[in-house]
């Protein structure tokens, strides 16, 4: 087995609330020069600068995740990752579906630009990408599934846009994959708190919408080599994969 550091939760500029320098090339950079060796593409229900964060990994020793931070109708936030541009694409198609029409306004939340290779602005999005979508934990996690993805509550020891702050618990019936904590949170703690997250792979990700802070809250892999399947492997604990905080 080898080792792979990895931080799984980074916006974009195309996140509202993303640092405007969080091109992906940037992230791709940034995260190579700290070590990083599989990356997350997680913008607030959005998956559009996947590709191009892809297009900045080639050649290069880093693996991309491309994914989305989806906000259920309950405001809890949730990482959702997938394996093939197919399947990136019809979860966007369900993104689009399902993302209430309330109007983003770029001097209050901030500005939703995706950018092309020669940093050029080619769509705007209009809906305010934080808002909750029209559907609940329940049926996100089943798209996730259906899509053959991989499902993670986001920074589950948060007191505002966690299951946990938002329920109270992890339904016991939710299908996912692994938990998620943020920088400084106390995966003990959280045990003694809820006790039936015992035998769950607990991932920990700096949730980066600036420079300064891609990579501050890393975990590590251990896969026979970087793979979505490999990854998954991990999440579940399989055949000696496993992730280490």
């Amino acid at each position: 087995m080898q080792t792979f550091k990895a931080d799984l939760h980074n916006h974009t500029l195309l996140s509202p609330c993303g640092d405007l320098d969080m091109t992906p090339d940037f992230i791709i950079e940034e995260a190579l020069k700290k070590g990083v060796d599989i990356i997350g593409i997680t913008d607030h229900n959005c998956t559009r600068h996947c590709r191009l964060a892809e297009h900045y990994s080639h050649n290069r020793d880093i693996f991309v995740l491309c994914g989305a931070e989806v906000t259920t109708k309950e405001e809890a936030h949730c990482i959702a990752f997938f394996e093939t541009h197919e399947t990136l694409d019809l979860f966007q198609k369900f993104l689009d579906e399902h993302l209430p029409d309330i109007p983003n306004v770029p001097d209050i939340f901030g500005d939703q630009v995706q950018i092309n290779e020669e940093f050029e602005i080619v769509y705007e999005e209009p809906k305010l990408l934080t808002s909750g979508l029209d559907v609940n934990i329940e049926g996100i996690a089943a798209k996730v599934m259906e899509l053959g993805g991989i499902f993670i509550p986001a920074h589950i020891d948060k007191m505002k846009n966690s299951v946990i702050s938002q329920l109270g618990f992890i339904p016991f019936d939710l299908p996912y994959d692994a938990v998620e904590l943020s920088k400084h949170g106390d995966k003990e703690k959280i045990l003694q708190e809820h006790p039936y997250l015992k035998n769950k792979m607990f991932t920990r990700a700096s949730d980066a919408h600036q420079p300064d802070t891609i990579a501050t809250a890393p975990c590590y892999f251990e896969l026979e080599t970087r793979s979505f399947a490999e990854i998954r492997k991990a999440l579940h604990g399989e055949e000696g994969r496993l992730v280490k905080l």
